[in-house]
């Protein structure tokens, strides 16, 4: 995520965090890379030009003269500064209404809303405990009530149909009707896009704005258009009264450059990141641990909270008591590890939000097979209890006959038994141990070239503190 901004604001910034002290020559060299680096990232020139100046000011000041270590003091103004672009803190939604609160969807076809509505109903219902209605005003593109239908069972919120034959509006006032005699906490109305910004879409979303009163009105833009996203969000903005931005597809963008636009253009704070199709796949915005995740200082906090969300406690609290008796760490535990890792991202989602294992991240992105895990978890399911249990047991033609259950290779099946052994002997030496230990031998299944010489070794992540 926005690595290409992130490596070219370190290498520029590493220059000068080692100085013992700052001149107005080395202050402008290091700002002319800084400001290459954000217009390369596609953010908006009028946002660079403000940034650049208010880093200018305050690192000429007291401020860092006076600091005992001025390259990192330095650094600071930048993060600082950064967040300060972004918003200066968390905006959650304000639900603070008479039930049904009514949250409205706006952006362009494609941007990705239908997906965010049923992202924001899985948050609310598990994170909030709210009881969520889902309806669709999108009579234009096919399938968009269908689709919306489909992702509300699979999220467990509660769906308003609708038709294409109906007027927008109409839907949407029914959908208040039946959210209030559903006793539903929250409504949310996904409107219809267009290809561009056109009178006649602005004219209709409007309406239905003015019909259903929104509490919320959260504008959905894809943060890899750049520059492009905060030119659609000020069109928005300028016809309807917005809350707040939903900047979806984050993690495909490399450049960055809509997360440190959209605030500044449209003076609304963006309140969500979508950073995956998943489901569950939507993270609150921090702007401090983004500009952190930025300049290549990790987002550890993020990754606790995914931990305490995503990760099993039971079956987590099991395999801790399993280990500390000394009990035989078998193939089912490896498939749980396995799904609990997945849940968080993967190996390449958490390396990520490590201080430090951004490049390493990338790296295992490009090198790793991607559907490995997905695999090995095939390769556990065609096993019998007793194989899973006791993997000794599989040889010759058991070896065969879980392959042809999984579609994999015999080499495949061999790899898997080969890491379940290393993790097996891990786990023998970390008797009695944390659980904050647990995960590390997954560096092992990491490809060369991910994390040095032949990968990392079992044991080779750096451990959760």
């Amino acid at each position: 995520m926005f690595q290409s901004l992130s490596d070219r604001l370190s290498s520029s910034l590493r220059s000068i965090t080692g100085k013992a002290t700052l001149t107005d020559e080395n202050i402008q060299e290091t700002l002319r890379e800084v400001r290459m680096a954000l217009l390369e990232a596609d953010v908006a020139l009028p946002v660079v030009k403000e940034f650049v100046e208010a880093v200018r000011q305050r690192a000429v000041g007291q401020e860092v003269m006076k600091s005992l270590s001025p390259g990192q003091a330095f650094l600071k103004i930048v993060q600082a500064e950064l967040e300060a672009v972004m918003g200066t803190a968390n905006e959650g939604l304000n639900l603070a209404t008479q039930p049904p609160a009514v949250i409205l969807m706006a952006g362009l076809q494609g941007a990705g809303k239908t997906t965010s509505v049923a992202k924001l109903a899985k948050l609310l219902r598990e994170r909030d405990k709210k009881k969520v209605t889902v309806v669709s005003a999108d009579v234009y593109r096919p399938a968009a009530i269908k689709q919306l239908e489909t992702l509300a069972a699979e999220v467990g919120a509660d769906f308003f149909p609708s038709d294409a034959s109906q007027k927008p509006v109409a839907i949407a006032e029914a959908a208040v009707v039946h959210a209030r005699k559903q006793f539903a906490d929250v409504l949310i109305v996904d409107t219809a896009g267009r290809l561009a910004v056109d009178a006649e879409m602005m004219a209709e979303i409007a309406a239905v704005h003015r019909a259903v009163n929104p509490i919320e009105t959260l504008f959905v833009v894809d943060a890899m258009t750049g520059q492009d996203a905060a030119n659609t969000a000020r069109a928005f903005g300028e016809t309807l009264p917005l809350t707040g931005v939903i900047l979806t597809k984050v993690d495909a963008d490399t450049r960055g450059g809509a997360a440190l636009s959209v605030r500044s253009v449209t003076g609304k704070p963006i309140k969500f990141l979508g950073v995956g199709e998943k489901t569950a796949a939507l993270d609150p915005f921090h702007p401090d641990r983004l500009a952190s995740r930025i300049l290549g200082m990790g987002d550890v906090l993020s990754l606790i909270e995914e931990a305490e969300q995503k990760v099993d406690k039971v079956k987590a609290e099991k395999l801790a008591r399993k280990v500390k008796k000394g009990q035989r760490f078998d193939l089912e535990d490896f498939r749980d590890q396995l799904q609990q890792m997945n849940n968080m991202g993967g190996i390449t989602g958490m390396l990520d939000k490590l201080p430090g294992m951004g490049n390493v991240a990338q790296m295992a992105q490009q090198n790793m097979d991607t559907k490995m895990f997905s695999r090995m978890e095939a390769m556990i399911n065609s096993m019998t209890p007793e194989e899973r249990r006791r993997p000794e047991l599989i040889q010759g033609a058991r070896k065969r006959r879980i392959t042809r259950g999984s579609g994999t290779q015999v080499q495949d099946l061999n790899r898997l038994l080969k890491q379940h052994k290393q993790m097996q002997k891990m786990m023998k030496k970390m008797k009695g141990g944390g659980m904050q230990k647990m995960m590390r031998g997954l560096g092992g299944m990491m490809p060369p070239g991910a994390g040095g010489p032949g990968g990392m070794p079992p044991g080779g992540m750096p451990p959760f503190k």
